[in-house]
C-alpha cells in the first residue's frame, strides 16, 4: 500500500479550479516531488493530503488513514513545513522545540538531539527573528521532525534562500530520507526536484501533466543530446554529418554543435574523433535537463 495515495481530488474556489482530477502515489521511503510553476496547485494539493483543506471530491488517504476523519491518529504520524510560517519574534530557538516537543509527549532531549543534528545547537539561546532564512528553514525542520513522523511534508522549503543555505537544506532532506522517513515535498524549482527526488509529477493548472522519476522523464520526453566541440579540421563537418543516430551539425567558425539522440550518440562523436585523428581544443556534452522536460511540456517558463 502507498504511504499517500490521491485518487481523483479536485478543488475549487468559486469559478477558479485550483486541483483538477489529481491523482497519484508516494511510496515508503522516497523524496516525490509535486513540482510546477507558482500557482499550479502544489500547496493546495498538498494541503488536501496534509488534512488542512478538505477537497470537493476525490480520496486520500495517508498511512492508510483518512486525513480528515482520522485527524488525531495521523497528527502524531506525520511532520508539516508550511510554505509561509513564522514563529513569535522573541520567542527563542530551545522555547520553540521545547514548546512543540511537549505538544507531542516528546522527550525534550529529542529536540536537542535535532538541533545539534542541523546544525542549530549553537542558536539554542537566538530568538527567532535574528535567525536568517536558512537557519529559520532548519528551525522548521527540526519542528516537522520533532514526533518522529513516519511522512513529513515539504512546501517550497527553500524559497527566497542563497544557493549554499538551499544546498545544505537539501543534505537535510536526504538526511531525512536515511533515517527511513518517506518525504513528499512542493517545489518550483526543477534542479532541486532533479536533485532530491526519487519520483516527481508535474503539476499544471491543477492537473498532473506526467509522473517518473527525473531521468526517465529526461528520457521520454527530451532524448536529445548535444556535443559541443571546436576544431580546425577541415574534414570535420563531413565526418560528423556521416555519423548514424545525427540529427543536425551547426558551426560557427570552428566550433561545432552536434545534435543527435540515443545513448551511443556521444560515443560515436569521440569515436569519430579518434578515428580520424581530429584534433580539438574544446570538447563538451550538454544534456537536457528537468526543465528542458518542463518547458517541453507546458511550454511556456518557469514563473517565479
Amino acid at each position: 500500500m502507498a504511504v499517500v495515495h490521491v485518487a481523483g481530488v479536485r478543488k475549487t474556489y468559486g469559478r477558479t479550479v485550483a486541483v483538477d482530477e489529481v491523482s497519484f502515489d508516494v511510496q515508503e521511503g522516497e523524496i516525490f516531488g509535486l513540482i510546477g510553476p507558482n500557482g499550479a496547485g502544489k500547496t493546495t494539493t498538498m494541503e488536501c493530503v496534509e488534512g488542512l483543506r478538505k477537497p470537493d471530491r476525490g480520496t486520500i488517504s495517508v498511512l492508510g488513514l483518512d486525513p480528515f476523519r482520522d485527524v488525531y491518529q495521523l497528527q502524531d504520524r506525520i511532520g508539516v513545513q508550511l510554505q509561509q510560517a513564522h514563529l513569535q519574534k522573541r520567542i527563542k530557538v530551545w522555547e520553540a522545540v521545547h514548546l512543540w516537543a511537549s505538544l507531542y509527549r516528546k522527550p525534550i532531549g529529542d529536540g536537542d538531539v535535532l538541533l545539534e543534528q542541523l546544525g542549530l545547537a549553537d542558536k539554542r539561546n537566538a530568538w527567532f527573528m535574528t535567525l536568517s532564512g536558512g537557519q529559520q528553514q532548519r528551525l522548521f525542520i527540526a519542528l516537522a521532525l520533532i514526533n518522529d513522523p513516519h511522512v513529513v511534508f515539504l512546501d517550497e522549503l527553500t524559497t527566497g534562500l542563497d544557493p549554499q543555505s538551499r544546498r545544505a537544506i537539501w543534505e537535510l532532506v536526504r538526511g531525512i530520507r536515511a533515517r527511513g522517513k518517506t518525504v513528499f515535498m512542493t517545489t518550483h524549482l526543477m534542479e532541486e526536484a532533479e536533485r532530491l527526488c526519487d519520483r516527481v509529477a508535474i503539476i499544471e493548472h491543477g492537473r498532473i501533466i506526467d509522473a517518473d522519476t527525473p531521468q526517465g522523464l529526461v528520457d521520454r520526453h527530451c532524448p536529445e543530446r548535444s556535443v559541443v566541440l571546436v576544431t580546425g579540421d577541415p574534414l570535420a563537418e563531413e565526418r560528423f554529418r556521416a555519423l548514424p543516430h545525427v540529427d543536425e551539425v551547426l558551426r560557427a567558425d570552428a566550433q561545432f554543435t552536434i545534435r543527435g539522440r540515443g545513448d551511443g550518440f556521444v560515443t560515436a562523436v569521440i569515436q569519430c574523433l579518434a578515428e580520424h585523428q581530429i584534433r580539438v581544443s574544446d570538447f563538451r556534452t550538454v544534456l537536457p535537463s528537468l526543465e528542458d522536460v518542463f518547458l517541453k511540456l507546458t511550454g511556456h517558463s518557469i514563473r517565479d
